[in-house]
């Protein structure tokens, strides 16, 4: 009974757990698209420097987990050689810089509640480039799907009342280079068996999105900035809205690493109604029927391809419980098989 217990106390801890990471990663993603939107859009706080506002954070990241990883020794660095941070940790970092870069910009022209619905199109773009690199399998059916979620976004690009093509087009680049930075994470460090924990993370990666953001910075915000020398930044704005950004990197990794991304994207679609509802009425953006009737179909096309996923998992979970059960029976017959040798065996020497 005691064990019983002991193991259902572990299950309820388990799921407490995962349901607290996901409540904070919602929570704190919530709070940074709702301020970058507050600093970024010219009617509300009115700094319209996109590249200028990711700096900040990638300098307030790596300062933070340089602290933490070589002062107060919080987590171990991992051991990486240059040739495999120049291969590996290099790429994933510049394009997380043009992830960040393209869909911070997407808030000067577009809605909360319409970059939302265009986020819709990640699994599309995942699957996509998993198929053309080799990490997924082609199935049709799934690529049915991914056509209901790209026909959902469609039609809700169709109802937005506010529309900006270029807007559409940089929050269209951000997810294309979102989902090639997290294939490239499969290819290049997981699959090397490279562990990174959410500190060590932000240790290696934004250090490296921090130069890559540099590039663009001094030739497209730093004269703009320069003429402006009369806006002086208020601290209190920028430097909350940093460590925001901070938590909610740190929050990223921890809820992948504890949960699965899986898990991730069913909590991402969750906070993209709660974002959407908002954005509808506080920020007082306009959401249309055909807005919310497109999103609501990409919505079911997402939710349906987690399912297979979900289902795909645990057909992958009983193949290895089979295969363990299968392996100790093996096991156990070998070993029967050989206590009935030796007693045999022993039987011979004590008739000789």
């Amino acid at each position: 009974m005691g064990k019983g217990g002991s193991l259902s106390e572990g299950l309820v801890r388990k799921i407490v757990l995962s349901y607290t990471y996901v409540a904070v990663w919602i929570f704190l993603s919530f709070t940074v698209i709702v301020y970058n939107k507050y600093i970024l859009d010219r009617k509300l706080y009115g700094w319209p420097f996109p590249i200028s506002l990711t700096l900040l954070h990638m300098s307030f990241c790596s300062a933070l987990a340089f602290l933490l990883v070589n002062v107060l020794k919080v987590v171990e660095p991992v051991a990486m050689s240059r040739e495999l941070y120049l291969s590996s940790v290099v790429p994933i970092g510049a394009l997380y810089a043009l992830s960040l870069w393209l869909s911070n910009s997407a808030y000067i022209y577009l809605s909360v509640s319409f970059i939302q619905m265009l986020k819709a199109l990640m699994p599309v773009a995942v699957y996509s480039i998993g198929v053309l690199l080799k990490r997924e399998t082609f199935k049709s059916q799934t690529m049915m799907n991914m056509v209901s979620i790209s026909l959902g976004v469609g039609v809700a690009a169709y109802g937005e009342a506010k529309f900006d093509g270029w807007g559409v087009a940089l929050q269209l680049g951000a997810v294309a280079f979102e989902a090639t930075r997290l294939v490239l994470i499969q290819i290049l460090l997981t699959s090397k068996g490279i562990q990174l924990n959410p500190i060590t993370s932000l240790y290696y990666v934004a250090p490296c999105c921090l130069v890559f953001l540099l590039v663009p910075w001094v030739f497209v915000e730093y004269p703009v900035l320069a003429e402006a020398s009369s806006f002086r930044p208020d601290l209190v704005v920028f430097g909350t809205n940093s460590l925001c950004a901070f938590a909610l990197n740190l929050a990223v990794f921890l809820l992948v690493g504890k949960t699965s991304a899986l898990t991730m994207n069913v909590a991402g679609v969750v906070k993209d109604w709660l974002l959407i509802a908002f954005s509808w009425s506080v920020i007082k953006d306009t959401v249309t029927p055909v807005n919310l009737f497109g999103y609501g179909l990409a919505f079911l096309g997402v939710g349906y391809y987690n399912h297979s996923k979900l289902q795909g998992l645990k057909a992958k979970e009983a193949q290895k419980k089979a295969a363990a059960q299968a392996g100790e029976g093996e096991a156990l017959r070998l070993l029967e098989q050989s206590e009935g040798d030796g007693s045999m065996g022993e039987k011979r020497d004590n008739q000789a």
